[in-house]
């Protein structure tokens, strides 16, 4: 585990290359969609390790506009570990919190009910109406959204706080220690700001067009968060180049923020975590990682 850009999928890949080509697992909300490659940072050149090729899975298993979820996320991810040899080895790797934490901890989720005339209200609230009425739902221990602007996942996180629930199914836990990668706050930055000047040069914009031209709405990429919603608005002249530079380089702070919060409560939520200080070298960072594992 790790805020973004930590380096997560490189020292991923050297562990699983070090343990004899275990298979990785994503855990990012994302990248389970097809074509949203570099806004995602997929980095899927990681995947081969001195010309060896590492197996992943839950990646580019959804189409971009759909509602992935996490009940999906839970059902897809048993489904590969439920035809994986036992050895070696999976290893989890991810940034989006409740994705991990849930797979390692055996959520009993349950389906929320549909109710139209309460998803119509919603709906029809401004976004600071709909951050009110969250605020004053959630519990105080439990961290924010990881995007608390978009009202699509303010209405969803809503709505499982006063629906009823139906039966669902009961995952069963899953063992092993939980590593993270514990990048001092100024380096994070520094990284953030450089990763998205090279995602920017390297087709990002180019890559959200094609998503656009796919989808056939701007709703749905603006719906994703992050690099996808300015980069989108940008695209549609809500915003110049710098402005926009300037607010998602912001919002990926902040996101990174809410990131080490939410590490921070699966301890306090009974999770042991270890942390990691992760050299230059990602192989150096994966036989760190390997030799507390011995």
């Amino acid at each position: 585990m790790g805020p973004t850009a930590t380096g997560k999928t490189a020292v991923a890949a050297r562990l699983s290359f070090l343990l004899g080509t275990a298979p990785i697992l994503s855990g990012d909300s994302r990248q389970v969609y097809r074509g949203m490659d570099i806004g995602t940072g997929k980095d899927l050149s990681e995947y081969v390790v001195e010309g060896v090729p590492i197996p992943y899975y839950l990646i580019d298993i959804a189409e971009p506009g759909e509602r992935y979820n996490i009940h999906r996320y839970l059902r897809d991810a048993h489904a590969v570990l439920s035809r994986l040899p036992v050895r070696p080895t999976p290893i989890l790797c991810g940034g989006s919190g409740l994705y991990v934490e849930a797979l390692r901890k055996g959520y009993p989720l349950s389906g929320t009910k549909e109710d139209r005339a309460l998803r119509s209200r919603l709906e029809n609230l401004p976004l600071e109406a709909l951050q009110k009425e969250w605020y004053r739902l959630k519990k105080e221990e439990e961290a924010d959204l990881d995007d608390p602007k978009n009202p699509r996942r303010l209405i969803r996180a809503i709505e499982q706080k006063v629906m009823p629930h139906a039966e669902g199914t009961a995952y069963p836990p899953l063992s092993g220690p939980v590593f993270y990668l514990d990048v001092p706050r100024e380096v994070r930055r520094e990284r953030i700001t450089r990763r998205l000047e090279a995602r920017l040069e390297g087709g990002m914009i180019d890559e959200i067009k094609r998503l656009l031209e796919r989808i056939g709405s701007p709703e749905p990429l603006i719906a994703y968060g992050l690099e996808y919603r300015f980069v989108t608005e940008y695209v549609l002249g809500k915003y110049g180049y710098e402005e926009m530079f300037k607010k998602l380089e912001t919002a990926i702070h902040q996101f990174s923020k809410r990131q080490m919060t939410w590490i921070r409560g699966m301890e306090r939520r009974g999770l042991e975590l270890i942390p990691i200080k992760p050299s230059e070298d990602p192989l150096e960072t994966a036989r760190n990682i390997l030799s507390r594992l011995d």
